[in-house]
């Protein structure tokens, strides 16, 4: 399915196995491993750096959440409604329901004329511990503004208000509003996603298969969208500021997204999704990524694409160190005694 050209040094047919890229050690001995595949493209669509079967298709979920955001920005729903960084960057976001999160997303909606009733995403608890709790001893429950893609969803019926579609299964794939999101989506990823395979996401919105290395394609096309139309490079730069602006509101405080975005100070534009996915934006080199951990465990994700970011040297040294338990993360037992850690493979060689 995938028109990129390839580099010399990995082929997706050298083998059926994704090479072990994660280790998560015990005392002195390895005791599980993870595999995955991963690709770095230019905007050529020549891959730069790569491993196992980078045209593997493959779900995006919502690391790829940038590429649903297009069309808040392209119909004019952005400017329409005045909308902050934050609201853009949340639009991004899979968020950890944080008391920030919810009251951004809870008066974006009053600003477009809407209540958490029109989102249809769904609801659950904050994914933040102590707002979880919080929220329980205060009697209160879940609500879909909890839900982690209430962001996203946000957007959503923003473009809907501002475009007069129907808010009504605005997540139906014969929806309007998510063809036009296919259409965003086929452009950034350089191919017809027509007959690809399809799903529903977590939050009820449909997920469409592309190869890995299409939506690294699609994320180098955000790092440098020069060669797209004038409101397409327009949307993608705006996309890439808010993220960088406002990295708490794409993840939360205690989460690895923030972290990479807040650590570079928006160099790498990271976002995580469900299954082992990641995505990475590399604004001053142009490039993408994508990537994905075979047993779909985001603990070998997020060590995957740190390891990446620092053999393109986004991560410095200094860095690296300081955030070493961050992109090494170490394991401790009940006692909180250090046991093992989750470090990249040895055999690991880019």
């Amino acid at each position: 399915m995938s028109d990129l050209t390839k580099n010399n040094s990995s082929s997706s047919n050298e083998s059926q196995n994704n090479p072990i890229m994660v280790e998560v050690t015990r005392g002195n001995m390895v005791e599980s491993i993870h595999r995955a595949s991963y690709a770095v493209v230019d905007t050529d669509g020549k891959v730069v750096l790569s491993g196992g079967d980078y045209e593997k298709v493959t779900y995006g979920r919502s690391a790829i959440k940038c590429m649903q955001a297009l069309p808040l920005i392209e119909s004019g729903a952005a400017d329409a409604f005045n909308l902050t960084d934050a609201e853009i960057s949340i639009a991004c976001a899979s968020h950890d329901g944080q008391p920030e999160h919810v009251e951004t997303v809870k008066k974006w909606l009053a600003k477009i004329g809407c209540t958490e009733d029109d989102l249809e995403c769904g609801s659950h608890l904050p994914y933040h511990i102590p707002s979880m709790v919080d929220l329980l001893k205060s009697g209160g429950s879940e609500s879909t503004l909890h839900n982690n893609c209430s962001g996203k969803h946000t957007g959503f019926l923003t473009v809907c208000k501002q475009l007069g579609y129907d808010l009504k299964g605005y997540v139906k794939y014969e929806h309007p509003l998510q063809q036009r999101i296919l259409g965003a989506m086929e452009t950034m990823c350089g191919m017809d996603l027509g007959d690809a395979p399809r799903g529903v996401d977590g939050c009820g919105i449909p997920v469409i298969g592309a190869p890995l290395a299409n939506i690294a394609l699609a994320m180098a096309r955000f790092a440098d969208p020069s060669d797209q139309p004038e409101a397409r490079q327009e949307a993608c730069l705006r996309i890439n500021k808010a993220i960088a602006a406002e990295p708490f509101m794409i993840a939360g405080s205690d989460r690895f997204c923030t972290k990479i975005v807040e650590a570079t100070k928006g160099r790498a534009l990271i976002k995580t999704g469900a299954e082992g996915v990641y995505t990475g934006i590399i604004p001053e080199l142009g490039l993408g990524i994508a990537l994905k951990a075979d047993d779909g465990v985001t603990r070998s994700a997020e060590t995957v694409i740190g390891m990446i970011l620092r053999h393109l040297k986004v991560i410095d040294d200094a860095t690296a160190q300081a955030m070493k338990d961050v992109l090494e993360p170490p394991l401790f037992n009940r006692a909180g005694i250090q046991v093992g850690q989750v470090r990249a493979a040895q055999s690991v060689r880019f």
